[in-house]
């Protein structure tokens, strides 16, 4: 399992958008659209092979399958990162070997992308939907198409009342990951152009 992405989601893409590029200083690039969900997004190329999303449901399109993925059918309140995706070599297997729910894979495509995203059935991810989202890319990832601005990680903290239990639970192995216990949150630490910046 290793950190592939994560999303920062809002009522409307245009919200999600302004708030990462007014927290990071720099421009989104276009995404594109997920028929399956019926949402879109924009993106944000970040060092070392992540990127960041943001991401809402679209108004014009008709969801093809609800609950959507990162339980944006109750999303209310202001923007912020809802999710962080791992994405695994062997999605069947890592789903199997995990001791608690996090949802069957759905096979999705945007353009020429294609993958698939273990998804529960509520559309609720484990541990106050604190646990990650599970990927496997079935083709080109994003990443290496997206320009990059100068942008990395420094740090993920994952914040959650039983994070060490999370934690745990997961065959992660990331220095950058940072499990907190507290109020389930997430929140990130990104090496600007303008310096060191937070999203939350």
């Amino acid at each position: 399992m290793e950190l592939d992405h994560f999303a920062i989601a809002a009522n409307t893409l245009a919200e999600a958008t302004a708030h990462v590029e007014e927290a990071l200083g720099v421009p989104l690039q276009p995404g594109g659209e997920h028929a399956v969900f019926g949402t879109h997004n924009r993106l944000l190329g970040l060092a070392d092979g992540l990127y960041l999303e943001a991401i809402a449901i679209d108004p014009e399109a008709t969801p093809e399958r609800q609950p959507r993925w990162f339980d944006l059918d109750r999303f209310d309140g202001a923007a912020r990162i809802a999710n962080w995706i791992c994405r695994s070599s062997d999605l069947d297997g890592t789903l199997a070997a995990l001791p608690v729910d996090a949802g069957a894979p759905v096979s999705l495509t945007r353009g020429d992308l294609s993958w698939q995203m273990a998804v529960p059935k509520s559309g609720i991810l484990p541990y106050d939907n604190i646990f990650p989202a599970l990927i496997q890319w079935q083709g080109p990832h994003p990443a290496p198409r997206l320009t990059q601005q100068g942008c990395s990680l420094r740090r993920l903290v994952v914040s959650h009342p039983e994070a060490q239990a999370l934690a745990e639970l997961l065959p992660l192995d990331d220095a950058r990951v940072v499990f907190e216990p507290g109020p389930a949150a997430l929140r990130a630490e990104i090496y600007t152009p303008h310096g060191l910046r937070h999203l939350s």
